[in-house]
């Protein structure tokens, strides 16, 4: 007989989960980006968390291709005609991830895109002008100037997923500096002087995985990897995505002997969701392969709840949606449709009833998503809600796995 449904979830250990948020946002792991040893070293330790957990303990290598990099940090000032400013790395100014590589610092008078002769000048992009049109203004030029905003703690932010590299060095400044060198290029007085030292790598990269019994009828996903630092720059990754994984590992660790038999458990903790989810990608082809058909529950980003948990549900996930509502309402903690832009739409596009978790987290891909501002009790509320849902779908199995995917032939 299964416990009852109260007693998992005073199971549910927050401090737990706040220690493992803490492990896994420390240096030493150095924000685990994809391909990188801090991503390396954080999937050994987690396999053996696994183990520790129970689980039988696998690794699924795979590849990913031209991940940028910032490999140093650039050096930029500028002159307003009559004072040198020095932009600062990570707030004021970052490489923007379009942009083409140049290590040297080259400066150049500033100019207006569409409005100057690019030759030998770093053009300001005006706001509203796509990037590609600014490339094709560039003709010549040494790089391109874009604004963006930084997020509220004054950071920029990091991103690995997105276009190719363009033709010229492009780098992304905060509005306040847009604005005074857009000026500076109108009154046709000033420089520029930077580089954009960027790279892409083609890197391995793993997921990995734990199941305690046979099957896969019910399957916990959460990102462990980050943007990773950069020169000079920690980037923790604590809500993004470490508060996920802890979600994960904790409603895992309580569910593993609660299921009733023939109900199969796996935890799927997945690589290189930066990069454009291709962990899940990765995993969710491999499923199709095997013609598993699992329900598919990922957490992205258990840091700090604002009333509602946003739910996103993909695929045949009617009956997977009944079931989290159920659990919602018997935990407490209200659910509100939303977009959860995470691996949990690779698997839903491969057929899978799918749902993604998010319930908010602070610094996004900035320095500033640090251990401290992941809430405990956010972490217990969302391990709680997952608990729940696995219990009530446990008790009628038929919800627990997503129809076979049938290839309609008449429509190719």
């Amino acid at each position: 007989m299964r416990p009852p449904l109260d007693e998992l979830l005073a199971a549910v250990s927050g401090e737990r989960m706040a220690a493992t948020v803490a492990a896994l946002a420390a240096e030493s792991f150095a924000g685990r980006r994809v391909g990188s040893a801090g991503g390396a070293a954080a999937r050994a330790w987690l396999g053996g968390r696994l183990a520790d957990l129970g689980a039988e303990v696998s690794f699924e290598p795979f590849g990913v291709a031209a991940i940028p990099e910032v490999y140093a940090k650039p050096s930029v000032t500028w002159h307003d005609g009559h004072t040198v400013h020095t932009l600062r790395f990570g707030r004021q100014v970052a490489v923007h991830p379009a942009s083409a590589e140049q290590p040297l610092v080259r400066r150049g008078a500033l100019g207006n895109a569409g409005r100057t002769t690019p030759s030998d000048r770093w053009l300001v992009v005006p706001a509203g002008m796509r990037l590609f049109d600014a490339f094709g203004h560039g003709d010549g030029a040494i790089g391109l100037i874009i604004g963006r905003d930084v997020d509220g703690d004054g950071w920029q932010y990091t991103m690995l997923a997105g276009p190719g590299p363009g033709p010229l060095p492009v780098l992304a400044v905060d509005t306040d500096t847009h604005a005074a060198l857009q000026s500076a290029a109108e009154r046709g007085t000033g420089w520029l002087a930077g580089n954009t030292p960027i790279r892409r790598l083609d890197l391995p990269a793993a997921n990995v995985h734990g199941r305690w019994r046979p099957g896969t009828d019910l399957l916990l996903t959460a990102h462990y990897d980050g943007v990773g630092d950069l020169p000079g720059l920690r980037q923790p990754a604590a809500a993004d995505n470490a508060s996920g994984v802890a979600v994960v590992l904790e409603t895992a660790r309580v569910l593993s002997s609660a299921l009733p038999a023939g109900v199969g458990l796996t935890v799927a903790l997945l690589d290189a969701e930066e990069a454009g989810a291709l962990g899940s990608a990765h995993h969710a082809a491999q499923l199709r392969h095997n013609a598993a058909t699992p329900m598919v529950i990922n957490v992205d980003g258990a840091g700090c709840l604002h009333e509602t948990v946003a739910v996103e549900a993909g695929g045949p996930a009617h009956a997977l949606l009944a079931v989290l509502d159920q659990a919602g309402r018997h935990t407490g903690l209200p659910l509100a449709a939303g977009p959860v832009a995470s691996d949990n739409r690779r698997y839903a596009a491969a057929g899978f009833a799918a749902v993604g978790i998010g319930a908010g987290m602070a610094g996004y891909h900035s320095p500033a998503d640090t251990p401290d501002r992941v809430e405990t009790a956010t972490l217990t509320a969302v391990a709680r809600l997952v608990v729940a849902t696995a219990w009530h779908a446990a008790a009628r199995p038929h919800h627990l796995t997503s129809p076979p995917f049938i290839f309609d032939r008449s429509s190719s």
